[in-house]
């Protein structure tokens, strides 16, 4: 792969998040027509979730317009010519503004004064619109979710008569589909359109706003002074600050190419391997995603789907994410340790206090958010409130100071980042719709437990099988979707939680970024390092097991504070030396390289620290303090006899 090619693959995912086509700049006469439809797109859904009064279904409609729009507006048909066929997407443009005209002045007419049965001029509308999605939806996001989509309308409408067993659907007439899909709220405007011109939007819309303020320097330079002294700084500073990144961003692939355009030539440059170090970044953004206050998109959809209020799925978040980093972080130090890695030189770590002096303020937007979330304020009040707030603190410092030029800047930006991922949830409404007219959902529910024989150890596997197979072609969000909607039923009938189940898919899904042979984080990882993105990838997934791990533990211990405290931190402690013993079997080092006996010894401590009963997690800590302390010894003795 070409140097020029990288970049330009850099280019198409940073701004993107979940995108997997490139960007279109349009011809030059059009370009302040779309900066102002950006602008009022973002500022409608900033009223429209504050003081604005509009019906859900209209709120809706009008967020899919928009995102109709901008993206038949960014996302190119041809992407080696990008400029061809624009004048076409302006029909399509104007036809999906038409679509969201339709539902603003005829849908109070349909349900009140025709008793919600459609006339001719609906359907067409209808089928029109299902199609204008599913075809934006491709422009944004590439095949696979308009492919599910048209497979599941197929299965409801037809070709679930050809199939036998338990997946056998006699069909639902034409007219009903698209009633269901377009003209109320089941379909595209249902609950997961809520989510996306909700929370996610604002969310996206908040991110662009702190970053745009310039607060992607300050979480750098704040990891650089907090780890640059250790061994492996530079792969620490990728892991502490795609924590915060991530938590602010929300997207992976997007945090992957905010924080690894600095941290990975740093990290090729002190001896890392340039696919290690694009595998450190990726595993390290995909975390981002786990990490409260905002988590991505998946973390609204759960809240909206089970009812489950948002502070508590952040609050019972923040424990497994930390212990993710760790994970992480116990990979990168040992890899350093192997390799023999330096800590970065004094001059090149800034100075902790002088860091803080010249950008704590970008931490108030933040504190003010998850202070609004705790004391009970919805979560598009609380962003609001803090892109109001990120204007404000920008006006501590000369140097930050927003003006009218960057807040039009970060709203313009907000609307750009949202098209991709508000286009995905859009469409997995059509999936939704399917699933809830067809039962499908719990037929796959039952085959879940039929297969896995009641066991939930053996479900729990299951569900992870699935979301390694949808991870190499579905997003994550979309994954997430899709595993909640299908496993979902069956992990609680088995047992599990509301919050346990749909916490365990949440997790599953995040492995979307790091799943060969479809790794989008790990792919612009590979283009800023230089390396193959294949072995960057299995270097990602590798850095990663943590993801595959801890959601077992959701299930077995009180690890999401389903127990007393005391509990819930005595699991934390001794699933994290868990992960420690992981690392140390899969990469066979500690102090130094194990023999044979100590590896062995130390996959019983990991078995015994991850295990739910305390007289397992005694034993393997034992194992593990004794193998430290035989290392020590013999490695201190070694360096005396030398010298």
């Amino acid at each position: 792969m070409t140097e020029r090619v990288d970049r330009a693959s850099i280019e198409e995912l940073d701004d993107t998040g979940e995108v997997t086509t490139a960007h279109r700049e349009p011809p030059q006469m059009w370009r302040l027509v779309l900066y102002i439809l950006c602008v009022a797109t973002s500022l409608f859904h900033i009223w429209v979730n504050t003081i604005g009064v509009m019906p859900g279904i209209y709120r809706n409609a009008v967020h899919f317009g928009s995102i109709m729009i901008l993206a038949f507006f960014f996302y190119p048909l041809f992407k080696r010519k990008p400029h061809k066929g624009f004048g076409l997407d302006v029909f399509f443009a104007v036809v999906a503004c038409l679509l969201t005209l339709y539902i603003l002045l005829f849908e109070e007419e349909l349900h009140l004064e025709r008793a919600s049965i459609p006339n001719m001029r609906d359907y067409i509308f209808a089928a029109i619109a299902i199609i204008i999605l599913i075809y934006a939806t491709y422009r944004a996001s590439g095949p696979i979710i308009p492919a599910l989509a048209i497979l599941f309308l197929a299965y409801g409408l037809f070709l679930g008569k050809y199939i036998p067993g338990s997946f056998h659907y006699r069909g639902v007439a034409l007219g009903r589909m698209l009633y269901r899909m377009y003209l109320t709220d089941e379909g595209m405007f249902g609950i997961v359109c809520t989510v996306s011109a909700t929370y996610v939007y604002l969310f996206i819309l908040f991110g662009a706003f702190l970053l745009k303020s310039g607060a992607g320097d300050f979480v750098i330079k704040l990891a650089q002074a907090l780890t640059g002294r250790q061994v492996g700084g530079p792969a620490k500073i990728a892991v502490i600050s795609s924590g915060f990144m991530g938590s602010i961003s929300g997207s992976a692939v997007a945090n992957t190419v905010a924080t690894g355009s600095f941290t990975i030539p740093l990290m090729k440059k002190i001896g890392y391997r340039p696919h290690v170090a694009g595998g450190i970044e990726a595993a390290a953004s995909t975390g981002g995603q786990l990490m409260p206050p905002i988590m991505g998109a998946g973390a609204f959809i759960m809240s909206q789907w089970t009812g489950i209020p948002y502070i508590k799925i952040i609050g019972v978040a923040v424990i497994p994410a930390v212990m993710y980093f760790l994970s992480v972080g116990f990979f990168v130090h040992i890899e350093a340790l192997k390799l023999g890695i330096k800590p970065m030189s004094k001059e090149e770590i800034p100075d902790l206090k002088n860091v803080l002096k010249k950008g704590a303020n970008f931490l108030i937007p933040v504190i003010l958010l998850i202070g609004l979330l705790i004391r009970g304020f919805t979560p598009t009040y609380a962003a609001c409130m803090g892109i109001a707030s990120i204007v404000v603190v920008s006006w501590f410092r000369k140097d930050t100071r927003m003006g009218l030029k960057d807040i039009l800047d970060a709203l313009y930006i907000g609307a750009k980042n949202c098209v991709s991922t508000a286009a995905i949830l859009i469409c997995a409404g059509i999936i939704i719709g399917v699933v809830g007219i067809t039962g499908v959902g719990v037929t796959f529910s039952g085959m879940v437990i039929e297969l896995s024989g009641g066991h939930l150890f053996l479900a729990i596997f299951l569900v992870m099988l699935a979301s390694l197979v949808l991870g190499m072609g579905l997003p994550v969000t979309a994954s997430y979707i899709f595993l909640a909607v299908l496993a979902g039923p069956a992990l609680q009938r088995m047992g599990l939680s509301l919050l346990g189940a749909h916490m365990i898919i949440f997790w599953y899904s995040q492995d979307a970024n790091v799943t060969p042979p479809v790794c989008l984080a790990a792919y612009s990882a590979a283009g800023i390092a230089g390396s193959k993105p294949m072995k960057t990838g299995l270097a990602a997934w590798k850095l990663a097991k943590g993801l595959y791990i801890i959601p077992f533990l959701f299930a077995y211990t009180p690890l999401l504070f389903e127990g007393p405290v005391h509990q819930v931190l005595i699991t934390a402690v001794s699933a994290t030396l868990g992960l420690l013993a992981f690392t140390v079997v899969t990469e066979g080092y500690l102090i130094r390289r194990l023999f044979i006996w100590e590896r062995v010894l130390v996959g019983l401590a990991t078995i015994g620290l991850l295990w739910p009963h305390t007289p397992y997690r005694v034993v393997g800590f034992v194992i593990l303090g004794s193998i430290y302390l035989v290392q020590k010894l013999t490695t201190v003795k070694g360096i005396a006899a030398n010298i």
